[in-house]
């Protein structure tokens, strides 16, 4: 039973190193927990068993360190760069209807909660489809 464990665990490292992200490597780990098994017990049961336990301990022990170390930073691009930005609205937006607000060198059709005059300096809270949501910029 001990080279079938090492041909399993042979696959996995195999597929874990053909992929990017950490897929397998945990099975990996199960996997020479049973080889190491197998110089105890002959019983396929207590093995398979023997790699469940370490494979779920070996995921759940080393998820939380892989979040620690692994950051997930968005670069903003295109519009998403906008939001949290001051710009002036150069169309006025009024209640259910759209303005336009100038961000970044670019115009955008506006909406907002409030009246908005044009020449208010807004700041950009999310946008919405193709459409900023702004509201008027605290002094």
């Amino acid at each position: 039973m001990t080279i079938i464990w090492f041909i399993v665990f042979t696959v996995l490292l195999i597929i874990e190193l053909a992929t990017v992200n950490l897929v397998t490597i945990w099975f990996a780990i199960g996997a020479v927990a049973s080889i190491i098994t197998t110089f105890f017990t002959s019983s396929v049961w207590i093995q398979m068993i023997v790699f469940v336990i370490v494979s779920l301990l070996a995921l759940l022990a080393t998820k939380p360190l892989m979040k620690r170390f692994k950051h997930f930073d968005v670069v903003p691009t295109n519009s998403d760069r906008v939001i949290g930005k001051v710009g002036e609205v150069t169309k006025s937006i009024e209640k259910n209807q759209y303005g336009e607000v100038k961000v970044y060198g670019n115009t955008w059709t506006a909406t907002s909660d409030k009246p908005i005059r044009e020449g208010t300096r807004v700041k950009v809270l999310s946008i919405d489809g193709v459409k900023l949501v702004v509201e008027k910029e605290e002094d």
